[in-house]
C-alpha cells in the first residue's frame, strides 16, 4: 500500500509503547512461543517502521518467550512449477545450474513483508535450514525448533511448525487471514484429505560445502481453502479479534487451529460434482 495512504488512514502514529500495549491486550504475555504473520501496511503508519513492531513483541514475551516468522524463499525451487510469474522452459537449465545455493545468513525472504524481512537479519535470530521453506526464530526456544528442518518436509513433522505444535505455541495472524497461516500446512501433513499426492520438488544448496541442485519429494501444498477453515475455526471457539495498531489481530492456539483443520481438510476437501 502507498505510504501516502497509510499515513491518511492513521488517526495517531503507532510507537514501541504503544504496539508493546496493543499485543499486551491482545493476550501476549512473557513466556509465550508465537510464531507470527504479518502485514506492515494493515498496522498503520509506524514511528521507525517495523523495527518498533519486532522490539514490542520481544518486549512482552521477554527473553523467556519465542518469536517466530516464516522466512521463506519460495524462489529457490523448481522452475517447472513456477506460476507468478512463470519463466521461458528453455530458461529452467539455467536456474538448475546458476541459482544460489541457500543461506541462512544472507538467501531473502521471498514475498514475506518487510517485518518479516527485518526479523531474519535480526541479532540473535536463527534459521532453519530449508531452501523454500525455512523459518526465523529467536528467544529462548530459538534453537530447537529451528533445529533439523527436513527437506522434504517443509511444513512437516520435521519442520519449525511441529515442534511449535510440541510447545503448545500460539498463531499470531497481524494484519492478514488465516490464509496466510502457515499451521495449517501442518494440518495438511496429518490430514487423510480426498487428492493428497506429492510433487517433484528441487533446491540449490550447499552439500558438504560444494553448490549442488538436489531434488527431493515434497507435499504439493494448497492454501485455497485455509481462510474458510480458520474462519469456521474461529467460529467454533467464537473468537473475537483484536486490534493491533490499526490492524485487526488474531492469537489463537496453534495446536487448537491445527487439530481443527485436520479434521475440517478431511470433511471439506472432497472430489468435485461434474457439470
Amino acid at each position: 500500500m502507498n505510504e501516502g495512504i497509510v499515513v491518511k488512514q492513521t488517526p495517531t502514529p503507532n510507537t514501541r509503547a504503544t504496539l508493546r500495549r496493543d499485543f499486551e491486550q491482545l493476550g501476549v504475555q512473557p513466556g509465550m512461543v508465537i510464531i507470527m504473520h504479518s502485514a506492515m501496511s494493515k498496522l498503520g503508519w509506524t514511528a521507525g517502521g517495523p523495527i518498533p513492531v519486532i522490539q514490542a513483541i520481544m518486549d512482552v514475551l521477554t527473553p523467556t518467550g519465542t518469536v517466530v516468522m516464516p522466512s521463506h524463499s519460495s524462489d529457490n525451487s523448481d522452475p517447472a512449477h513456477w506460476q507468478n510469474p512463470p519463466i521461458p522452459q528453455d530458461w529452467w537449465q539455467i536456474v538448475y545450474d546458476e541459482w544460489p545455493a541457500f543461506d541462512p545468513a544472507t538467501t531473502p525472504t521471498r514475498q514475506m513483508g518487510i517485518i518479516a524481512e527485518t526479523f531474519r537479519r535480526w541479532p540473535g535470530v536463527m534459521r532453519s535450514y530449508h531452501p523454500t521453506g525455512s523459518f526465523a526464530a529467536w528467544g529462548q526456544r530459538a534453537e530447537w525448533i529451528t533445529a533439523e528442518h527436513q527437506l522434504d518436509a517443509q511444513f512437516g513433522e520435521r519442520s519449525p511448525l511441529a515442534r511449535i505444535y510440541d510447545l503448545d505455541g500460539q498463531v499470531l495472524l497481524l494484519g492478514v487471514v488465516h490464509g496466510n497461516n502457515t499451521s495449517l500446512h501442518l494440518a495438511e501433513h496429518r490430514s487423510n484429505y480426498w487428492g493428497k499426492v506429492s510433487e517433484k520438488q528441487g533446491s540449490a544448496i550447499l552439500v558438504n560445502g560444494e553448490r549442488r541442485w538436489i531434488a527431493y519429494d515434497m507435499l504439493a501444498y494448497d492454501a485455497d481453502d485455509f481462510e474458510q477453515c480458520g474462519a469456521d475455526y474461529e467460529t467454533s471457539i467464537g473468537y473475537i479479534p483484536g486490534k493491533v495498531g490499526q490492524a485487526e489481530a488474531r492469537l489463537i492456539s496453534q495446536r487448537g487451529v491445527v487439530d481443527f483443520g485436520v479434521r475440517w481438510l478431511e470433511k471439506n476437501r472432497l472430489p468435485q460434482a461434474s457439470a
